[in-house]
């Protein structure tokens, strides 16, 4: 049987705008700890089954795959500084879910067009393909409920001359794109870091994966 986590046993250790750190008393006298962007009355571990199956994610990870024309498709990823590395790692565009996404007909969708425009400058119109390849993926449960869904872009251009990331805002700093191949996906992929012998994200390995794997097609 699964510890049940009661809303009355959860205790706040620590709360900020972007942060939290829950106490979940599991058991009498025994505890675990959560890390998170909820607040305490939307945190997953508390939710019924019926509320986990239809939560959303915190954010929106894309995988977003560029038909150029006259070429082969190239799989697209920035180098997008992360503060806790201490380091720009490969990565594919991804963000938050704002709340009035919620209100929308398919919140994760409307959030990576938002996100793709912001962080690539192309806008995503019928021309092209978006769907969702995964709902809600944990992040490190562990730790963490944080979660993101994994969304596929596949964009047809003419060339590549409207990539841009001046729409990065807050503490997004950028410094420029990859455009990949699939031999130089897979090149990466079995390096297991990027060709400044930089290390990456498991979202961005699982974009590589999706790519190089033809599941986009």
């Amino acid at each position: 049987m699964k510890p049940i986590i009661r809303k009355e046993n959860v205790k706040p250790l620590f709360e900020s705008r972007f942060l939290r750190v829950f106490d979940l008393q599991y058991e009498e006298g025994k505890h675990y700890f959560d890390a998170t962007r909820r607040p305490i009355e939307n945190i997953v571990a508390t939710k019924s089954d019926e509320e986990f199956k239809s939560m959303l994610p915190d954010a929106v990870t894309c995988v977003v795959i560029l038909r150029i024309k006259d070429e082969e498709p190239k799989l697209l990823l920035t180098k997008e500084y992360r503060y806790p590395t201490g380091q720009f790692l490969l990565s594919p565009p991804a963000g938050l879910l704002d709340p009035e996404d919620a209100t929308e007909g398919n919140p994760i969708l409307t959030a990576a067009k938002r996100e793709i425009l912001e962080e690539t400058g192309i806008a995503v119109d019928n021309n092209d393909s978006l769907s969702v390849i995964s709902p809600l993926l944990f992040s490190s449960p562990g730790m963490t409920d944080e979660s993101n869904a994994i969304a596929c872009a596949v964009i047809n251009l003419d060339d590549t001359s409207s990539l841009s990331q001046d729409g990065a805002v807050g503490s997004e700093c950028f410094d420029g794109f990859m455009l990949l191949t699939a031999d130089e996906a897979r090149a990466i992929l079995k390096a297991g870091c990027d060709p400044d012998g930089i290390f990456y994200s498991v979202y961005t390995w699982g974009a590589l994966m999706y790519f190089i794997s033809d599941l986009w097609r």
